[in-house]
């Protein structure tokens, strides 16, 4: 399934895709999130019949595919060829970092550049949506606390990331910078997440190319690690490593600027569009 939330910010309605058809499901559930993504809840999801539902007409907004995100965890380094153009040892363990969850908007949601942005970048992630509780997993289990994959940009402020002294949180948390969806696509249709072709364009230009068979860590080896160190809650969202071409690899460094569109996929879990503005 391809479930979707639409409508404005903060007060989406919770779909699924019928096809190209955006079917509406507030007649079925409150919304799509932690309460309503464990295995029982989805089986029954699917077992309705998409054209009972009424179509959606209109070109609505679509928001973040998770409502009531629990935490945002998000895994750096976590591709070779990724640590390796910005001169960074492979990690021995996941690196670990989390963003705000007031950087969350919309797959096609404006990207605003904060105030006193220098470095502000791309970045393409397969996202990874707990559905079942997870605490003290292995590796062998992980995959089944998912409930689905969807796209993630995880957009840095380099700046405030690296010179502004203290974690990297700064540089990922500032608002708009974590924009997720279109779809939460359900593991179901997801056979293998490490076998995912993903790409990042700017401009029409494209930036990354990458697949998810790259990783470091797998999605499963880094369930089993997070879940070591706290314990995973249905509707967290892991987001799991960017492939090379980010705008701080390059020679010379290129960064995003007002008026810059990117556009991202990530095979079988949709595409997103983001125009770059700055705040006032």
């Amino acid at each position: 399934m391809k479930l979707v939330r639409f409508g404005d910010m903060g007060a989406e309605k919770p779909g699924l895709m019928d096809g190209d058809t955006l079917r509406d499901l507030s007649g079925v559930i409150d919304d799509i999130d932690g309460t309503t993504l464990g295995d029982d809840s989805l089986a029954k999801l699917r077992g309705i019949d998409p054209a009972s539902l009424p179509a959606v007409g209109g070109n609505p907004r679509i928001g973040a595919c998770v409502g009531n995100i629990g935490k945002f965890l998000c895994i750096g380094l976590n591709y070779s060829d990724h640590a390796a153009e910005t001169g960074a040892d492979i990690p021995e363990h996941p690196i670990l970092f989390f963003k705000a969850n007031s950087a969350i908007v919309g797959p096609n949601d404006d990207v605003v550049m904060p105030r006193g942005s220098e470095k502000t970048d791309w970045e393409v992630e397969l996202g990874v949506v707990i559905g079942t509780t997870a605490k003290y997993v292995s590796k062998e289990n992980a995959l089944d606390h998912v409930a689905g994959y969807c796209v993630v940009n995880d957009v840095s402020e380099r700046h405030f990331q690296t010179q502004l002294t203290g974690q990297w949180t700064k540089g990922k948390s500032c608002d708009t910078f974590g924009p997720t969806g279109p779809y939460l696509v359900t593991r179901d249709d997801v056979p293998d997440p490490q076998n995912l072709a993903m790409s990042l364009d700017v401009n029409g230009k494209r930036m990354q190319t990458g697949n998810t068979s790259t990783m470091i860590f797998t999605v499963a080896e880094i369930i089993e690690h997070l879940s070591q160190l706290m314990t995973l809650h249905p509707g967290d969202v892991i987001t799991t490593g960017t492939p090379p071409g980010v705008g701080m690899g390059m020679k010379p460094q290129t960064f995003l600027k007002v008026g810059d569109v990117m556009e991202l996929t990530i095979e079988g879990l949709g595409t997103q569009r983001q125009e770059v503005k700055q705040d006032a």
